[in-house]
């Protein structure tokens, strides 16, 4: 495997015939410096002798991982050619697109700009990735918020549950999940689409709600915020799990993913947000007043979300395995670190 792979993609003209290719395999990852991604490649550096090249929009984002990736720095998600020459010279064996704009509340503040930067940078890599002519395997990141509102009846979600997308993000992704699914059917390039239920973490942007609550909380600890946390809807029940799970869970599908298939990444059982807030402020050496904010509120939300991930877990073994309580403490000292150090 990685030695040599034959040419496949149904648009290519040429005849079969083998290519012969380097020792070692070859990942690219879109996003590398975001959440996600930062938190894959340290999973990859860790746990795997590939070499590792990687695209972000952010300056310094992933300099932490220099010398050990090969890092292009740009904006070349909305310029096929330079995506395309990128493609040539890094040769990828694997393709993780995790770049994407992935907060649902400025999708509904600016609609076309996240299925724009969507939509436009998912084709764009398929397009590259057939371009190059090798069929490398490419992971396609959907997202649960795909299905909706699911009624409680239908819980837990099933990759077979009809899409029903309630907001401007979740239409991104299901474009996103289906041009993924039309590379493969059309061109039969290696896709494999994952849909993703809701995680966090350490380096996780505070306009999720985890980091958002330990952000504040440590401010107040550290005198610079007054004692109290300013709250959305505390109700609503999310199925959650840590990043570092559902990375390893990526890995997963890539490497043992059947092409065309997708699958549910899930804890496979839901928190309400409060027990979040409870269980930071519970780690924590305050105890502020908690202040719901009507602005933080979205305008279409579901009361509770539980994952299915059988089929996944069938072929690969994997589950969430990171006790909440962790990903917890891990956060608020993540960001305690950021409060200290400004």
């Amino acid at each position: 495997m990685g030695k040599r792979v034959a040419i496949c993609c149904a648009h290519h003209p040429f005849p079969t015939k083998v290519i012969h290719r380097r020792p070692t395999l070859r990942a690219l990852l879109t996003g590398i410096g975001g959440f996600a991604g930062s938190h894959l490649t340290e999973y990859l550096l860790e746990h795997s002798n590939w070499d590792i090249w990687g695209l972000d929009v952010v300056e310094g984002r992933a300099a932490q991982f220099r010398p050990r990736i090969t890092l292009h720095v740009g904006d070349l998600l909305t310029n096929l050619q330079a995506l395309k020459d990128l493609f040539s010279a890094a040769r990828p064996d694997y393709v993780f697109h995790l770049a994407a704009q992935a907060l649902v509340p400025a999708s509904w503040s600016d609609p076309w700009s996240t299925l724009e930067n969507n939509i436009r940078a998912q084709l764009y890599v398929l397009l590259a990735a057939i371009h190059l002519g090798t069929c490398p395997r490419v992971l396609v990141i959907g997202s649960s918020e795909e299905y909706g509102v699911v009624p409680p009846a239908e819980l837990p979600i099933r990759e077979t549950y009809p899409l029903q997308p309630n907001n401007p993000y979740a239409v991104s992704k299901v474009a996103q999940d289906m041009l993924g699914y039309q590379y493969f059917a059309s061109h039969k390039l290696p896709v494999v689409r994952a849909r993703p239920f809701n995680h966090t973490g350490p380096g996780q942007s505070p306009a999720f709600v985890a980091p958002a609550f330990a952000k504040q909380i440590a401010e107040i600890e550290a005198g610079l915020h007054e004692p109290k946390v300013v709250v959305g809807n505390l109700d609503a029940r999310r199925d959650l799990s840590d990043v570092r799970d559902m990375v390893r869970g990526y890995f997963l599908a890539i490497t043992q993913g059947e092409p065309g298939e997708v699958y549910n990444l899930g804890a496979e059982r839901s928190y309400p947000i409060h027990e979040l807030l409870d269980g930071l402020i519970a780690l924590s050496s305050v105890r502020p007043t908690i202040e719901p904010d009507p602005e933080r509120l979205r305008p279409s939300d579901m009361p509770d979300v539980v994952a299915d991930c059988s089929k996944f877990r069938a072929l690969t073994g994997w589950r969430a395995e990171i006790p909440l309580q962790r990903t917890l403490q891990d956060t608020l000292d993540y960001w305690r670190q950021r409060v200290r150090t400004g």
